[in-house]
């Protein structure tokens, strides 16, 4: 159990620097540089196939570019570019078994990776808060258009950029990590310039975010809950009450494995300067996020019967998501509307009476 600041080390006990050549054996064996050129390889492919196809199917059919799947667009974007410069670097790298790019490009890699993963993280607040805004109505009769919608994603870009761009320019910085093929921020070495970065990058892009998901999907489930004990003799609406839960736990859980390991061990590590942790296992986390963007279309848009049923009709409407969570309407008389997809995506027209607004997954037949 021990690799503790040898990222930058040109030479210790005998391990090449990250730059100079393998880290096998003195890091870990071959086999498991290997293993996770296998893993990075089937990331790499999966999510340039699931995301990539979001943004095109979102791009050609203009029933699909609502307000509330512009943050998902977003989403889809952010996660293909991890993949394009996290994922393949990764791949590359570990092939070879060290990083073979080069000191500059592993800086490039650190704030690329670090700048589209966190807009992704906040994608998946902001799109539990605008649900909230839709569904819970904090703000009466406020109507959620396409600028609101676009001010969202401009949000995850520009919150983004000022919590990466510091290290670039001197408070604390890029350098490799784990297994020494890919980069991101300096939890390793410790220091004040560093620890303090990592505490803010912590409360920021962690914290912040995974309470605003929390207070979100909590005042949804509420507010759908409060309507469900009104309506107890439907089962539609009964049904809905249990899928969507279902759909939440399923975020929260998704953000918490994706995004967990990874702020907990940049915690441990910053605030222990004398930890040891074996470069196998402090890789991991940086694993764990970069497989998200294969798992987050899954979730946000593959756990949906509509959508899967779609497969049989118009493959390239695949990803037609009013999906992952659905807005449709709840009258006095239990009028639902729901999503129609064939050729062509419709939506029936909205109800003026309604009453309430609820979230569904649209999963039901």
């Amino acid at each position: 159990m021990h690799v503790s600041n040898t990222s930058h080390a040109p030479v210790q006990y005998g391990t090449p620097s990250a730059f100079d050549g393998p880290g096998w054996p003195h890091l870990a064996p071959r086999s498991i540089y290997t293993s996770v050129a296998v893993l990075m390889g089937i990331v790499v492919f999966s999510a340039s196939f699931v995301n990539g196809l979001v943004i095109v199917v979102s791009i050609r059919y203009k029933k699909l570019r609502s307000p509330l799947n512009y943050i998902l667009v977003n989403l889809a974007v952010a996660d293909l570019l991890v993949t394009f410069f996290g994922s393949t670097i990764s791949f590359s790298n570990n092939i070879n078994g060290f990083f073979v790019l080069g000191k500059t490009v592993c800086k490039f890699e650190g704030f690329m990776v670090s700048l589209t993963g966190i807009v992704g993280l906040w994608s998946l607040a902001i799109l539990a808060f605008e649900r909230y805004i839709v569904i819970c109505k904090p703000m009466g009769d406020f109507r959620f258009h396409h600028k609101h919608a676009a001010m969202g994603c401009a949000f995850t870009w520009i919150w983004s950029l000022l919590w990466t761009v510091p290290p670039m320019l001197g408070w604390s910085s890029y350098v490799p990590e784990g297994l020494r093929t890919s980069c991101g921020p300096n939890w390793y070495t410790g220091g004040s310039n560093n620890n303090s970065y990592i505490l803010t990058l912590f409360i920021t892009c962690f914290i912040i975010p995974l309470s605003l998901i929390l207070f979100s999907y909590t005042n949804l489930l509420m507010t759908l809950r409060a309507v469900a004990a009104q309506q107890k003799e439907s089962e539609t609406t009964q049904r809905a009450e249990r899928e969507v839960t279902r759909m939440v736990i399923a975020m929260v859980m998704a953000f918490l494995i994706c995004w967990l390991p990874y702020s907990t061990f940049a915690m441990v590590v910053a605030t222990n300067k004398d930890i040891h942790i074996q470069p196998t296992l402090a890789s991991l986390p940086s694993y764990f996020s970069k497989t998200a963007t294969v798992y987050n279309p899954i979730i946000y848009i593959f756990m949906n019967k509509q959508v899967r049923a779609l497969t049989s009709l118009t493959p390239t409407l695949l990803f037609a998501f009013h999906a992952g969570l659905g807005i449709v309407h709840i009258a006095p008389a239990l009028e639902v509307y729901y999503l129609q997809c064939n050729a062509y995506y419709k939506i029936m027209n909205d109800v003026e009476k309604v009453n309430r607004e609820l979230l569904f997954p649209l999963s039901r037949n």
